[in-house]
C-alpha cells in the first residue's frame, strides 16, 4: 500500500500524459509560465515542483518541450521540462511512467476509447490522477473496476477538473457554504443557469461526444445509465428524488427569461449528486440541482430556445446514427487536434448563476465566472490547478484512495487556488 511518503518520493510532482493534445498544449504552456512565475516570486521553496510531459510521440513531445523552454526565455538545459514516452496500449510503458510521479494530469480522450489503461496504472501503482471527461458513463465504469484498488493503492481519482465539472460542482458547493452561513441550512434546491459564455469546440470534445452518442445508440443499458441523475452515487441507499431536466424549451417566470438545454448538464448533474454524497449528503438527502441555459425575453428569446433544443436533438440524432455521424465527423465538425485560436481562448469568458433555497423558503444567489474561453482557456487553468493541489495541498491521510470529485477531494483549497490563479471568481450576488 502506498502511503504519502511513497509518493513524495517520487522524481515528479505532475506528468501530463497526452501533452501534444490540443488541450495538452495549452495545459502545458500554462503550466510551465506558472512555475517559472511562481518560482521567482516565492523563492526557493517552489521551485521543488518538478514535472514532467508525456505521450507516444518522441518528435512532437521535443518539439513542445523546445516551445515550452523558449516560452520562459531561458534556453540552459536545466530549465528544459523532462519528456516521457509512454503509449496506452503499452502498460508496462504507463507503470513505468506512473510510478515515476505523484500526480498524473491526463488529456488523452475519449475517455471510453483510450482512458481505462492509465486508470488501471495510476490505481495499481497508488498514483493520483486528474482528467477533464464529460463522459459520465465513463466514470461509471472505471469506479466499477478500479475502486477497490485505488483505496487499497491510495490513488486518488478525480475525474472532471475542467469546464466539466469543476464550475458546477464548486460552484454548488460554495453556494451551500454561503447558505450554511447564512441561513445555518443547506438549500434543498439550486437551479443553474448559464447566462452567458463565449469559446470555441475542440475536435477532441466532438470525438468525446460521439463515442458516448455511438455506444447509447448502441446499447439500452448506457441508455438507461445516461438518463440515471444518481449513477455515480454508489452507496447502497442512493438516493431516488426526482430531479428536474430542462430537456426543452421552458420559460422561466421568476426570471423572466426563455430557457434552453445546457449541453452538459448530463455529466455536471452526476458529479454533483456525487459529491453531494462523499460530503455525507451535506447537501441533504433530498437535494434537487438543475442545469440550464438562460436566452432572452420576449419573441427573440423564444426563438433562440427553440433554435438551441431542435439544434441540440439533431445533432444527437445524427450522432446516434453511423451513417450520419461519419458524415458529420468527415467534412463538418473540428478535426481532431484543432480547436479554438490563443485569441479565442483569450476573449472567451463564462458567467455562470446559481439559485438556492433552503426548506424555510430562503434563497441566495451566487455565480461564477471566468476570464478565459470555457473549454480550453479556463478549462487548461482548473486542470493544472487541480494536479497541483492534489499534489501540494492534499495529504493523503486527509483524502484517502478512491474515486473522488473536486469539491469532495479539495474543496476550500482548490477553490482558493481557482481564484488566485485560474481567472475564476466564487461570489454571492443579490441580483440576476
Amino acid at each position: 500500500m502506498n502511503n504519502d511518503m511513497d509518493t513524495q518520493k517520487r522524481t515528479y510532482a505532475v506528468v501530463l500524459y497526452g501533452a501534444t493534445s490540443f488541450v495538452g498544449q495549452i495545459t502545458a504552456h500554462y503550466l510551465a509560465q506558472f512555475l517559472a512565475d511562481n518560482g521567482k516570486q516565492s523563492g526557493e521553496g517552489s521551485q521543488s515542483v518538478t514535472w514532467a510531459i508525456a505521450g507516444r510521440d518522441q518528435e512532437k513531445l521535443e518539439k513542445l518541450q523546445s516551445e515550452l523552454s523558449s516560452a520562459q526565455q531561458n534556453g540552459d538545459s536545466e530549465a528544459k521540462v523532462d519528456i516521457i514516452v509512454a503509449n496506452s496500449n503499452d502498460d508496462a510503458s504507463l507503470d513505468k511512467m506512473t510510478k515515476q510521479t505523484q500526480v498524473i494530469i491526463s488529456t488523452v480522450g475519449p475517455y471510453l476509447k483510450y482512458g481505462e489503461p492509465l486508470i488501471k496504472s495510476c490505481t495499481k501503482n497508488g498514483t493520483d490522477y486528474v482528467d477533464l471527461t464529460g463522459e459520465a458513463i465513463f466514470i461509471k465504469d472505471m469506479m466499477d473496476k478500479y475502486q477497490d484498488a485505488a483505496k487499497q493503492s491510495g490513488a486518488r481519482i478525480v475525474n472532471s477538473c475542467g469546464f466539466d465539472s469543476i464550475p458546477s460542482d464548486l460552484g454548488v458547493y460554495y453556494t451551500q457554504q454561503q447558505a450554511e452561513k447564512k441561513f445555518d441550512e443547506a438549500c434543498t434546491v439550486i437551479n443553474m443557469r448559464v447566462k452567458a459564455a463565449k469559446g470555441g469546440l475542440s475536435g477532441g470534445t466532438v470525438a468525446s461526444m460521439a463515442t458516448i452518442f455511438e455506444e447509447v445508440g448502441q446499447d439500452k443499458k448506457r441508455r438507461k445509465q445516461v438518463a440515471n441523475p444518481y449513477l455515480l452515487n454508489d452507496d447502497k441507499d442512493a438516493p431516488n428524488v426526482r430531479q428536474e431536466n430542462v430537456s426543452r424549451p421552458e420559460y422561466d417566470d421568476e426570471h423572466k427569461r426563455w430557457l434552453a438545454p445546457f449541453v452538459m448538464a448530463s455529466i455536471n448533474t452526476r458529479i454533483v449528486h456525487r459529491s453531494n454524497q462523499l460530503l455525507g449528503y451535506e447537501y441533504g438527502r433530498d437535494f434537487k440541482y438543475d442545469e440550464a441555459m438562460w436566452m432572452k425575453d420576449g419573441m427573440k428569446g423564444k426563438l433562440m430556445s427553440y433554435g438551441m433544443s431542435a439544434g441540440l436533438l439533431s445533432f444527437a440524432t445524427a450522432m446516434v446514427f453511423k451513417p450520419s455521424r461519419e458524415l458529420l465527423s468527415k467534412h463538418i465538425l473540428p478535426k481532431s487536434g484543432s480547436g479554438p485560436s490563443k485569441e479565442e481562448q483569450e476573449n472567451g469568458y463564462f458567467d455562470i448563476r446559481f439559485f438556492g433555497e433552503t426548506a424555510n423558503n430562503d434563497n441566495i444567489n451566487t455565480k461564477v465566472t471566468g476570464d478565459k474561453d470555457p473549454g480550453y482557456g479556463s478549462t487548461s487553468r482548473m486542470l493544472a490547478q487541480s494536479a497541483l493541489c492534489l499534489a501540494q495541498d492534499i495529504a493523503k491521510e486527509d483524502v484517502s484512495g478512491g474515486f473522488w470529485t473536486p469539491a469532495s477531494a479539495m474543496g476550500d483549497k482548490l477553490l482558493t487556488r481557482l481564484e488566485a490563479h485560474a481567472g475564476l471568481s466564487f461570489e454571492v450576488v443579490d441580483h440576476q
